[in-house]
């Protein structure tokens, strides 16, 4: 077993009885109970002519980037590409680049939200829907209306305005 609680590789798992391999995986439920943590991503997207994506769900009030959680089985990259397909229509022009990393006492104690720097083409525009009330490219100096604090203090943050904070 690792220091930090977790197994080791695959091939140290077999070697292990039955009994061994139940203990683990019992430790692994009780660390992801007491010490588990969510995790999300929001993605500061860059069109070619350098403006910001931004969309205003119908569920929540104000301007965000896109983003959401990472589910069990998914990669932090994956959530992240999903959620600009899903919220923009967006795809990579280049690797998208982890910028900071948030910790979210808004939502819980123990949420965390990755922000990774991406530039990107529209394949399509994003009409509104249930989940999308409006969503679109903005140049800094003409922000729409309502965007949350949080999101101007990224913006401010990937401008080199202010420095990264460590929450979100």
């Amino acid at each position: 077993m690792t220091p930090a609680g977790g197994a080791g590789t695959g091939a140290d798992s077999e070697r292990l009885g039955w009994p061994k391999r139940f203990l683990v995986r019992l430790l692994h439920v009780y660390f992801a109970i007491n010490r588990g943590m969510t995790l999300g991503v929001r993605a500061a997207c860059f069109d070619e002519a350098g403006r910001i994506f931004l969309v205003r769900h119908t569920y929540v009030p104000g301007w965000h980037m896109p983003g959401g959680g990472v589910e069990r089985g998914e990669t932090a990259i994956e959530a992240l590409l999903k959620e600009m397909r899903e919220e923009g229509n967006l795809e990579p022009v280049d690797a998208p680049a982890l910028f900071h990393v948030y910790f979210n006492a808004r939502i819980s104690r123990r949420d965390h939200v990755l922000l990774y720097r991406v530039n990107v083409r529209q394949t399509m525009v994003r009409p509104a829907d249930r989940e999308i009330a409006e969503a679109g490219f903005f140049h800094f100096d003409a922000l729409p209306e309502g965007v949350t604090q949080a999101t101007r203090r990224r913006i401010a943050e990937l401008r080199g305005e202010i420095s990264p904070g460590h929450h979100w």
